[in-house]
């Protein structure tokens, strides 16, 4: 299986290699588009800016990819990427999913660094096999603000968000199941199941 990894200048992309090497899949670090004709999924890793990564991915083909039924996985930021617009900074995301993207409150401490619970609203393939409250790793300041039928998990940190989305070929994780222990073990396989099948 092949899978390419965007490298946007600030992917955690070490942990990431290291997590799908795990599971005997080989990813391909691309900067551009050359690469997604060639793979069986595609792989926006999280860590780093919404307006930098729209000017560096080739948006256009990774949403035509994403529209054409290639499997997609967004990881943090890479979630974050999957709606239009982003509070964080200008830039046009790739619109797969009806959102915004919003600031976390004041009220908690900015950015949210550590271990949270996953809230499941609803099974699908990415939710198979969880707990009913699994924790998961977060680091981020902003999170999708969107309801609606991909809603998989919510956490809650200040405010209810979608930490955890699944429509259709779309995958995406608020929360980063690289350093997520078993439970992200779990979510990774589950997702290159679906790529699998």
């Amino acid at each position: 299986m092949r899978i390419a990894v965007f490298n946007y200048g600030a992917g955690n992309l070490f942990s990431i290699q290291a997590a799908l090497r795990k599971e005997q899949v080989e990813p391909k670090l691309t900067k551009g588009a050359s690469e997604i004709r060639d793979v069986d999924a595609i792989l926006l890793p999280g860590v780093g800016s919404f307006t930098q990564a729209t000017k560096t991915l080739p948006m256009k083909q990774i949403r035509d990819a994403a529209n054409s039924g290639k499997p997609l996985l967004g990881i943090c930021l890479g979630l974050q990427l999957f709606f239009g617009r982003s509070v964080e900074g200008p830039g046009q995301g790739l619109s797969l999913l009806k959102g915004r993207v919003e600031r976390l409150p004041s009220t908690v401490k900015v950015p949210q660094m550590g271990w949270n619970t996953l809230e499941i609203r609803k099974s699908n393939e990415l939710s198979e096999g969880l707990p009913e409250e699994p924790w998961v790793y977060f680091v981020h300041s902003f999170y999708p603000e969107t309801c609606g039928p991909w809603v998989t998990a919510t956490s809650d940190y200040g405010v209810e968000f979608a930490s955890l989305v699944a429509w259709k070929n779309v995958f995406g994780t608020q929360f980063h199941p690289e350093k997520s222990g078993k439970t992200g073990r779990t979510i990774l396989r589950n997702f290159l199941k679906s790529v699998r099948r």
